[in-house]
């Protein structure tokens, strides 16, 4: 899944400027020495000899070519001046820095070399030189002029088709129902012969039956059916992660495997002759190594689905120089587009700091100038709409998805076949019943809402209204402040989340919804702290019900018992 048919690497070796000696930064002779692991060729090269540079390049495009493998090119040189005009080397390496001011430059040193063999006249020197010169003042004055026009980037042809503005104008992704019924039966059915366990051909009984009857539709099916109906309409997807193809919670089962012959079978693969391709990878464990990789191969793939996803989301934070550096600001530095998706796993559930949270916040702090999306879908039916709104909308922007994993199985986060034959990705979600005058409103995001909703129908409450933000950003505000009009009448506004209050979204939603509501948001959640959740189950289960009693109200349990005392 990571074969690019040899990859030159090339390390510009300047001695690390002058800030490190190299015993202290490696523990071989070669900085390159790492690489002896890959049996690949090494070239140390000098960096005063261009000519050995372009020999040794071009060595290396022969060798890749032919071969079709990694090569590294080692350049040893050396940084002239410190990291900036003001910074000062001889502090720290009088020595080394004493013999580089004797040395001429390197522009000398090679006029001299092509004036010695009679390649040109000292004359030809002097008019490149100024040429050069010239060409460098030129582009200092325009940068420092009141004017600096940044050329337009022409990378593939095929994103000439694409826009790089968001719009919130929704996308008509609905499918079907005759289309989406004959994709399940090709999902479902295997191929005679194939010998499955047992659990899966229960598990994949369940998702046609689903699909059939048209309610019960779970999150693993409306992935599958998203993936489907793409596919047939020439989309192309790659998915990689540490465990995607079965899927972190066993719930995907992309790939299925003979119990009897350890055949693979894909039934993503097996849609028709003029379906697209769809190709599904379990990583290596390195998370900045892997997601570099995907963001690249999402910017030469505008048409189709690149997606990565993490074991859980937590996991992320591994890649956080990626995220930082490309995925949140390519755009901005170098107006590359890119339509990857990120899935994280994400929510509380007693399973301690390293397996609870995707660090939305994080994501919340870089979004600006419709960067990039952040969503956290509560149905199946609005997880199918979204994967399929990013290939449909003529814009790209890098998603991320906090994605579900106790709502994998929850009875009650579950979507009809109706759902996905109309309609669009919803990034406000109203309450679902029918209020008179709710007194109190509650806004939350993701699998929280399941728990205020089920107290709420312990409690027979009607004064209580719940609105699921399942956009963060781009921030839906005219939405926002349609759906909220109806709620006029209501005395206390609150935000209700199960991350801690330094974390999760209510940093970033807070002033967004004041501005809507003009009126001042009720924080409800657990209290800031350093590390993001408990490991101890009695002790998750305690917090995260003094969070539902605080927005709703005491289980009707506690209520009797406080009222026969």
């Amino acid at each position: 899944g990571y074969r690019t048919g040899g990859t030159i690497h090339v390390v510009i070796n300047n001695q690390i400027g002058y800030t490190t000696l190299p015993e202290d930064y490696r523990s071989t002779r070669y900085s390159t020495d790492v690489a002896k692991m890959l049996m690949v060729p090494i070239f140390h090269v000098h960096g005063e000899d261009p000519e050995a540079l372009v020999h040794i390049f071009q060595l290396a495009v022969d060798y890749r070519w032919e071969f079709g493998k990694d090569v590294v090119i080692d350049v040893v040189c050396y940084r002239r001046y410190g990291h900036n005009e003001g910074d000062e080397p001889y502090f720290t390496q009088p020595q080394m820095y004493e013999q580089i001011r004797q040395r001429p430059s390197l522009h000398r040193i090679y006029a001299d070399k092509l004036i010695e063999e009679k390649v040109v006249q000292p004359g030809d020197i002097e008019t490149i030189t100024e040429t050069v010169n010239t060409r460098l003042n030129t582009a200092y004055d325009t940068v420092h002029g009141s004017e600096c026009p940044f050329p337009f980037p022409e990378f593939y042809e095929n994103w000439q088709e694409i826009e790089a503005d968001f719009s919130h104008t929704p996308v008509n992704t609905g499918v079907r129902k005759e289309t989406l019924i004959s994709l399940a039966q090709q999902l479902n059915t295997v191929p005679e012969g194939l010998a499955l366990n047992p659990k899966l051909e229960r598990l994949l009984q369940k998702r046609l039956q689903a699909v059939q009857s048209g309610y019960g539709l779970d999150w693993s099916g409306a992935e599958a059916l998203a993936f489907a109906s793409l596919l047939t309409e020439g989309f192309p997807i790659r998915l990689s992660g540490q465990d995607s193809g079965r899927g972190t919670f066993s719930q995907r089962h992309s790939v299925l495997v003979d119990i009897q012959s350890g055949k693979k079978y894909v039934p993503l693969n097996a849609l028709g002759k003029k379906q697209a391709s769809f190709a599904v990878y379990d990583s290596l464990l390195s998370e900045a190594g892997v997601l570099g990789f995907e963001y690249g191969y999402s910017l030469a793939q505008p048409h189709g689905l690149v997606l990565w996803e993490a074991q859980f989301g937590d996991f992320v934070n591994n890649a956080q120089s990626i995220i930082d550096l490309f995925i949140a600001s390519g755009e901005s530095k170098w107006q590359r587009l890119s339509g990857l998706v990120l899935l994280l796993p994400h929510g509380f559930e007693g399973l301690g700091p390293e397996h609870s949270s995707a660090r939305p916040e994080r994501f919340l702090q870089l979004c600006a100038a419709d960067n990039i999306q952040v969503c956290y879908p509560t149905t199946p039916a609005q997880y199918f709409h979204l994967l399929r709104r990013q290939v449909k909308s003529k814009f790209r922007k890098p998603l991320v998805t906090l994605t579900p994993k106790s709502l994998l199985r929850l009875p009650a986060a579950v979507s009809t076949i109706d759902e996905l034959t109309q309609g669009s990705f919803q990034t406000i979600i109203d309450d679902t019943n029918t209020l008179k005058d709710p007194k109190t409103v509650l806004f939350c995001s993701g699998k929280i809402y399941y728990e205020l909703a089920a107290r709420r129908m312990d409690l027979e409450s009607t004064d209580i209204a719940i609105l699921r933000i399942e956009q963060f950003y781009p921030f839906p505000r005219e939405l926002l402040s349609t759906v909220v009009k109806k709620y006029s009448g209501a005395r206390q506004w609150c935000w209700v989340q199960e991350e801690p209050e330094n974390m999760g979204g209510w940093q970033f939603i807070r002033p967004r919804l004041e501005e809507v509501i003009k009126q001042s948001l009720i924080y409800i959640g657990r209290p800031a702290v350093s590390s993001p959740a408990t490991g101890f189950p009695v002790i998750f289960r305690r917090e995260q019900n003094e969070i539902i009693e605080k927005a709703v109200g005491p289980p009707v349990s506690s209520q009797q018992q406080a009222e026969v005392s």
